[in-house]
């Protein structure tokens, strides 16, 4: 870890008296001042502060090591950073995190892009549904689709996902079609183990109505669900940009119009602001553009066929 940092974060720790109050001051989150100070000790070889619930306090060791930070930053702040052409030129390696279903249809050609033009850069993308620890798995970004942010990271907003509900036709004419959001109840959906497990919402007009689902399968990835719909399995909800292909090939049917599924917000998370490499600050301006790009992030209004026709009163598909 870079030291000058470090050390900057032990000086305002100091400072401040506190953890929380020192993240506040650098626009950093609480998790990357806690990893600082952690590899401060460790390069000490003592502990630097004694804690109690109410105050934080210098140990012998960290007096002398506040002493030497201080020091430290005055010599870096005399030093003079000569500058050169093509510093802001995106170079090096970025590790960045995504769910399976963004990064196979909407992220993959956005890196392959942004690759091409920054022939010095490189990506290290890492797939996985669940939330990624961004301090501990050593993260410069995670592209996260959702509601509920952190507070202890930093997010910049980078687009909107839409979602639309969708079956197959032969599981439409098996079972029949639903006309509202309440026949929802008796059909068999299938739900995502992170978002709208048991309930799914959607706004209709000024209204927002939430409805109750359930079905025999639900999974930790969408694309298996996506999958799974394609085959006829039930009801799912899947985010527009993965399900605009299948409907367009006619595969799925989208349902409900006029009934907008809770949209998401999409979000590039990052630990801090402080010292962002350009690397970084480039690809998050890019994906900005790119998202905003509907050519790339297909939008909300779907053009499906018309559905089968099938019985008007869905069946129970457990019964």
């Amino acid at each position: 870890m870079d030291r000058i940092t470090a050390a900057e974060v032990f000086v305002r720790i100091a400072e401040r008296g506190s953890m929380t109050a020192a993240a506040e001051a650098l626009d950093m989150s609480r998790a990357m001042v806690t990893r600082y100070l952690a590899q401060m000790e460790q390069w000490a070889g003592a502990r630097l502060l004694h804690r109690t619930t109410r105050r934080l306090s210098l140990t012998e060791a960290g007096e002398e090591t506040l002493a030497r930070c201080r020091r430290m930053l005055e010599a870096a702040a005399e030093m003079a950073m000569a500058s050169s052409a093509g510093a802001d030129e995106p170079r090096g390696l970025l590790r960045v995190a995504c769910a399976q279903s963004l990064a196979q249809d909407v992220l993959a050609s956005a890196v392959a892009d942004y690759l091409r033009r920054y022939r010095q850069a490189a990506i290290d993308l890492h797939i996985d549904a669940r939330p990624v620890n961004l301090v501990e798995e050593r993260i410069d970004l995670a592209i996260r689709i959702t509601n509920e942010l952190d507070p202890n990271l930093i997010a910049r907003p980078l687009g909107r996902c839409d979602s639309v509900i969708c079956a197959s036709p032969a599981y439409l004419a098996a079972h029949g079609t639903p006309r509202s959001v309440q026949d929802l109840v008796t059909h068999n959906c299938l739900t995502y183990s992170y978002f709208g497990k048991s309930l799914w919402q959607f706004d209709h007009g000024a209204e927002r109505i939430a409805v109750p689902v359930s079905g025999r399968l639900s999974a930790n990835e969408s694309q298996v669900l996506l999958a799974a719909a394609i085959e006829g399995a039930g009801i799912a909800m899947q985010p527009a940009y993965s399900a605009h292909g299948p409907i367009a090939q006619g595969r799925l049917v989208a349902l409900l119009p006029g009934f907008v599924p809770q949209g998401l917000g999409v979000y590039g998370v990052y630990a801090s602001r402080r010292q962002m490499p350009a690397s970084l600050r480039v690809l998050l301006d890019f994906l900005v553009t790119r998202f905003a790009d509907p050519a790339h992030w297909p939008p909300l209004e779907l053009s499906p066929p018309a559905p089968p026709r099938g019985r008007a009163r869905a069946r129970n598909p457990t019964a």
